[in-house]
């Protein structure tokens, strides 16, 4: 084999072994918390099937439970993964956002008057509130790729203000809906034991793949990401990419804020989607990108979303109280930082480097 070849060949593979790399922290994670819950209570991994009150089979256990709410943080993790790989930063206003989509929903099929009967087609709420989602995420796009805001800053706007926004959008009512079929979304579809979500967000993975893959959006955002001034030379505009995903953001929002409404049939603006922007964020970190931008990969961060959602369940079967969640998940995030500073990463290569045994030279 010549030397040309074999260059040909190694580059070939690179991406291949990023890929593999950038995947091995998450994996490590679901199997360090796989074992962990093994060794502390078999039965964790149980699944059993039973009756919801429609007299549907369904599945119900642990893992459903993380298939089912996982699917949410997912569905996010897709938005805010190109947030951040063209921003360099994070939109904390996402949980917020869910708010406003969910109580736009509520408004829409409940009516003017409150009615618990649906008034309206449920793809009309679901549109308007897609419209109304990426709308915000425009005002947060345009702050931060227009005006040069930081985009935490920037988005601390919405976060501050977007519960009181849904909450006057129903005049700070609790509609409810008591049409079984809106539950379907955020429950079970009829006969099919796994949860509607999960198949939403694989709906949503999908349709991201096929935008990665038959369009320049992830080479863009990626330019944009590692250096605006360049790309901007090779006519990207990098303005527009970072304005963009925040729109794209917004859609998925307007998803998971369907979802949580569909749940419940009702709303609780200061509770729903508590924290959700801090999972979210998470999961991308958790998918070995950078947060400061530039190079991305979004099955990373989305089995990184699953992750945090076995996390969170484990958590909670240990008794945990959901106010302390927060201080665990900031221990995650402590340990994901340190070993994303250059200084860790240089000490882990040498004790690799150290450890690795020498390959013998091939004799030709």
């Amino acid at each position: 084999m010549s030397k040309n070849e074999g260059k040909r060949l190694d580059t070939q593979a690179m991406p291949a072994k990023r890929f593999n790399k950038q995947l091995l922290i998450p994996l490590a994670a679901l199997a360090a918390l796989a074992l962990f819950n093994l060794i502390v209570d078999p039965s964790f991994f149980k699944i059993s099937i039973g009756e919801n009150s429609a007299g549907d089979p369904v599945l119900s256990g642990y893992l459903i439970t993380i298939l089912d709410y996982g699917s949410e943080l997912a569905i996010l993790a897709i938005g805010m993964t190109l947030v951040t790989a063209a921003s360099g930063g994070q939109d904390i206003s996402v949980g917020a956002g869910i708010a406003i989509a969910g109580s736009v929903i509520l408004r829409v099929v409940c009516g003017s008057e409150g009615s618990t009967e649906m008034q309206a087609p449920l793809i009309v709420a679901f549109l308007i509130a897609c419209v109304v989602s990426m709308l915000f995420g425009a005002f947060n796009g345009t702050l931060v790729a227009y005006f040069k805001i930081q985009p935490m800053v920037a988005t601390l706007i919405l976060f501050t203000a977007g519960r009181s926004i849904a909450a006057w959008i129903n005049n700070n009512e609790l509609p409810t809906v008591a049409d079984p079929s809106f539950a379907y979304f955020g429950g079970f579809f009829p006969g099919v034991p796994i949860p509607s979500p999960f198949f939403i967000a694989v709906a949503c993975m999908i349709i991201i793949a096929l935008v990665l893959k038959f369009t320049n959006l992830g080479l863009y955002t990626q330019a944009v990401g590692i250096n605006g001034s360049s790309s901007r030379l090779n006519g990207i505009n990098p303005e527009f990419i970072k304005f963009l995903s925040f729109v794209i953001l917004g859609l998925c929002v307007a998803v998971a804020g369907f979802i949580k409404v569909s749940r419940l049939s009702t709303i609780n603006y200061s509770v729903i989607a508590k924290d959700i922007e801090m999972d979210a964020i998470l999961a991308v970190a958790l998918g070995g990108n950078a947060l400061s931008g530039g190079k991305f990969n979004m099955t990373a961060s989305i089995l990184g979303a699953y992750v945090i959602q076995f996390l969170t369940t484990t958590l909670y079967k240990m008794d945990v109280q959901s106010s302390a969640l927060s201080a665990y998940k900031a221990i995650v995030v402590i340990a994901l930082v340190v070993l994303s500073t250059p200084v860790v990463r240089s000490y882990i290569s040498k004790f690799i480097k150290m450890i690795k045994p020498k390959k013998q030279e091939e004799v030709v």
